[in-house]
């Protein structure tokens, strides 16, 4: 892997500085440019990509923080397939791929934990456990405002340390006219189309309608109203590691048993080890995706001092996902001529497994619905009163049917092997140039053949669901005076958010009669459903295998298509949290001048209470004497205690923000210093527990392999010192140079740490260790420089002066640490002694060293094209519920196309491409060059065409 690295980093280099050779090109441009202030260019008229780089430059400029934006006064002008997309070509911003579309927002290269985002201000949920919201459940085409502020002030609500996302929609009575429009788009996946049997295109329709009523008496009426149906698949083809890694001592030979684990006291002694996963598995996927989007709003006038804006939003996903697996289940078994490097990443070993050919199906439904009603009452010209409610709500529920048949020594018939073993021996070795691991497979072994795939059935039936809601309320008060001080803003907010999980299984283990084994295997066999499997994927040599319908191997096994939920849904895994929040705020807006130099902002402080209140169940187990001197811990079904844990802090955050207009209107120096806080995920905050149990112990101690907190409710905010200065210079309304220097210091972070819980186990009370997650005592800073340049080449002679482009990067540095769960630092809560971790730490969560968005766009007459670069260089991300190993992301960068031609005024085509390099998503764990997990979407092409009325 650190060669593969080596190979990488050039071209990652290269990229950054291909794009940073065009900055001169872009910071000379402004020179040559004409002062739009000083010519008739204003009274044209602008619309497609320069309106919006236009109108977003216009916000950036008007507002007091720090802030960068996409805007556009139309609908459906964003120039994106998706919210998501949209988000990552603002300045500082990136995303997280999922299923080859951009997902979590990470802002200044610092993940969606420390970020906050709002919908029309309000808070949103999701269905993943954490606080990102998942913006592709809000269609693209139905949003014309995103802003985010990098900056904090008073009036914002809590919860961003890297900034505040808010997503804005359109205002039907300040839209100011009539407007039916409609779109529909055809889209192609060329990985689909190598899927067997299934359609490569799917498709996308959108239909909006916006107008405005008189009412006479009654004031002024606006609506707006769009719905979407968006209809795809995701083709994928993967290659994952286990989620769960060991350290292997390199110095004990490892013969027909599992590698035994190095200690903590035995690293520190110098004992060699290596870093080596459960289990491996390829993976094949067939996915359809539909949702369905509605969104609505009512602004009502009912006179210059009363206004009503209500509107509402609501999302319905769902995807089937058919996955076929080859697994190598016992990786840590019988290693032997094992090669790894300095890193404890494995290079090469010879190992014996038992192999498994298992088939699922995974059904995802994700419901969003929120509503939110503002009332804006002036009393008089000095004083306004803003009232706002909101609920949110998602549910996202997840059943998958998995059926797994394993390897043995005779196959289905009867007949002993050529191996004549279940497990089979295979050669591990990753090649230079290489992110695909090599498998060599003992040739005696055919993993195609269905006669090899028939022992130890075993049937899973899987169901989690998980809602999340948030009731909120606030009240805002504005009151302008004259002088020094224009303005003084005081209100409070309260908001009360739930979230609830269970995930519960159905299994059986079968071992019925070798002729029924046999019907079952013939009757549910199928052809491996894809051609060219992962041929992409350098080194891979897995390129299919026998597969089987799950559908029919449950029928057949389990007796029925869908076992069906357990009676009692209870488990100690389940997660109930409820957190309420109180905040109240006063800011002041000034507004002077400082040695003749204009100087405006804000100043202001708000006041946070947190209680997080959490639910969690404990189950009592049995001992069960295996008769061969080892024993095993068997849970007693349906006897459960209930265990509720409370925490609560009160955080101050004070703010201010500062311009001084150096050129009117020009050039803009901005100043800001705030305290800033995130709080741990609700999932995080659960208070369940997870059993690893031995079936072969010897003792009640070694019957249970680890137990690990499903979260900790004790955990408190993430609270951060900020300062940002900012340079601006606006030269004409299409261009723009800004330079940002930004300074976090950290108080605190998470680390696990060990503690004793009392389980009842055999009917007494026994005192056993579990890891948990702790706030760290250590500080941590952060320093970053972003830096944004836009303009319209108008310089350039006809027609090369319909060119235009905007380039923005931004560079962080930090010295935050994220011990891994397992082999990382410990803390011991009553001493606060730390105890070396048998790797190093993690950064930041989503903390990305170097992130860079480029766009060059030509427009001309009715006619635009767009390519889109994004570059995001390595980052850590934590699994939902922050008590897992550490996972790293590689560097990854996609471009993007986009190409339109307006017919007339009212009818347009669009033709878009996304990934087109086709980069797959690349995770290591527990180290950077430790391969776990890679991923393949292909690209995808679009063509669609709409029409204004």
């Amino acid at each position: 892997m650190a060669m593969l690295d080596q190979a990488r980093a050039p071209r990652a280099l290269r990229n950054i500085l291909l794009a940073g050779a065009a900055l001169p090109l872009l910071v000379a441009a402004p020179a040559f440019a004409q002062d739009a202030d000083a010519t008739p260019e204003d009274e044209v008229v602008v619309t497609g990509i320069r309106e919006t780089l236009r109108t977003s430059i216009d916000v950036k400029k008007r507002e007091t923080a720090i802030v960068d934006a996409l805007s556009t006064d139309e609908i459906g002008d964003l120039p994106a397939l998706s919210v998501g997309q949209a988000i990552q070509t603002i300045t500082g911003a990136t995303t997280h791929r999922e299923k080859g579309d951009a997902s979590e927002i990470a802002l200044r290269g610092l993940g969606p934990f420390l970020s906050n985002s709002t919908f029309n201000g309000r808070e949103a949920t999701n269905g993943s456990g954490d606080r990102s919201v998942n913006f592709n459940q809000f269609p693209s085409e139905l949003v014309n405002n995103i802003k985010i502020y990098k900056s904090q002030q008073a009036d914002l609500v809590e919860g961003g340390v890297a900034g505040t996302i808010d997503i804005g929609t359109l205002r039907p009575l300040d839209f100011g006219k009539m407007r039916v429009q409609g779109e529909i788009k055809a889209n192609y996946s060329p990985y689909q189309d190598k899927v067997t049997g299934s359609s490569a295109w799917g498709w996308r329709g959108t239909l909006s309608y916006v107008d405005q009523f008189k009412l006479g008496g009654l004031g002024d009426v606006g609506i707006a109203i769009g719905a979407q149906r968006n209809s795809t698949n995701n083709p994928e083809e993967t290659m994952a590691g286990s989620s769960t890694w060991v350290a292997c001592n390199a110095n004990v030979t490892v013969i027909n048993n599992n590698c035994q684990e190095v200690t903590q006291p035995q690293v520190a002694a110098g004992t060699p080890f290596y870093l080596v996963p459960n289990s491996i598995a390829w993976r094949q996927i067939s996915e359809v995706d539909r949702r369905d989007a509605i969104f609505g709003a009512v602004q009502w006038a009912f006179s210059d001092r009363v206004e009503l804006n209500v509107d509402a939003q609501y999302s319905d996903r769902t995807f089937v996902e058919n996955r076929r697996d080859f697994n190598i289940s016992e990786m840590r078994r019988s290693l032997t001529n094992v090669v790894f490097d300095d890193n404890h990443v494995l290079r090469s070993f010879d190992g014996s497994s038992s192999f498994e050919s298992t088939a699922s199906n995974l059904e995802r439904s994700e419901e969003y619905l929120g509503v939110g009603a503002n009332l804006r009452l002036d009393f008089g010209d000095r004083f306004t009163l803003n009232l706002d409610g909101a609920y949110s709500r998602t549910i996202r529920t997840e059943i998958e049917r998995q059926v797994r048949l394993r390897t043995d020594a005779f196959d289905v018939n009867g007949v002993r092997t050529a191996v004549n073993n279940q497990r089979i021996p295979y050669r591990y070795e990753v090649l230079p140039g290489n992110f695909a691991p090599t498998i060599t497979i003992d040739p005696r072994f055919d993993i195609t053949n269905h006669d090899l795939f028939w022992d130890d059935a075993r049937t899973r039936r899987d169901e989690s669901r998980r809602q999340n809601e948030i009731w909120g309320f606030r009240a805002d008060g504005t009151y302008r005076v004259d002088g020094f001080i224009s303005s003084v803003k005081v209100g409070a907010r309260w908001a009360e958010q739930t979230f609830a999980d269970y995930d519960v299984r159905n299994e059986l283990n079968l071992n019925p009669a070798m002729s029924e084994d046999r019907r079952i295997n013939q009757l549910c066999r199928t052809a491996f459903p894809q051609t060219g499997f992962l041929d992409a994927a350098e080194g891979n040599t897995i390129t299919r295998w026998a597969t089987f319908d799950p559908i029919c191997l449950m029928r057949e096994y389990a007796g029925s298509e869908d076992p069906g939920l357990p009676a009692d849904l209870r488990s100690p895994l389940n997660r109930d949290v409820t957190e309420r929040t109180l905040a109240g705020y006063v800011m002041a807006e000034y507004q002077s001048e400082l040695g003749g130099t204009p100087i405006r902002g804000n100043i202001g402080v708000r006041v946070v209470n947190t209680r997080v209140t959490s639910i969690g169940l404990r189950s009592e187990f049995d001992l069960r004497d295996n008769g061969d001197g080892t024993v095993t811990l068997v849970p007693i079904t349906g006897s459960y205690q209930s265990l509720t844990e409370t925490s609560e802090t009160t955080r101050v955050l004070p703010s201010i923000n500062a311009i001084f207009e150096l050129q009117p209107n020009r050039l803009l120096l901005r100043a800001a210093a705030y305290r800033a806080m995130s709080r741990p995920a609700p999932s995080a905050l659960g208070s369940g527990r997870n059993f690893s149990l031995d079936a072969n112990g010897t003792s009640i101690e070694d019957a249970i392999s680890e137990i690990r907190a499903t979260g900790s409710p004790g955990l408190k905010p993430l609270m951060s010192w900020n300062g940002d200065i900012a340079l601006e210079y606006y030269p004409n309304r299409d261009s723009i140079f800004a330079a940002t220097i930004y300074f976090k210091e950290f108080g605190g972070g998470f680390m696990p740490f060990v503690t004793d819980e009392d389980f009842v186990i055999d009917g007494q009370t026994v005192s056993v260790p579990v890891i948990r997650t702790i706030n760290s005592p250590n500080k941590s800073q952060l320093w970053g420089v972003e830096v944004t340049v836009a303009n319209r080449f108008s310089w350039l002679p006809k027609p090369l002066d319909g060119f235009g482009g905007k380039v923005s990067y931004n560079f962080a540095d930090t010295n935050f640490e994220s011990p891994d769960i397992r082999l990382g630092d410990t803390l011991d809560p009553v001493t606060g002694t730390i105890t070396p971790g048998i790797i190093p730490p993690a950064s930041l969560n989503g903390y990305s060293k170097h992130v860079l968005s480029a766009q060059l766009y030509y427009e001309i007459g009715g006619f635009s094209i767009q390519g889109i670069y994004n570059y995001r260089s390595q980052y850590y991300q934590d699994f939902v519920g922050g008590n897992s190993q550490n996972r790293y992301v590689r560097d990854n960068q996609t471009v993007d196309l986009r190409v339109s031609y307006n017919i007339n005024r009212n009818i347009s085509l669009r033709a878009e491409a996304t990934n087109i390099t086709d980069e797959p998503k690349v995770t290591d764990m527990p180290v950077p060059g430790s391969i776990r997990q890679y991923h393949y979407y292909g690209p995808r092409y679009f063509l669609g065409a709409r029409f204004r009325l």
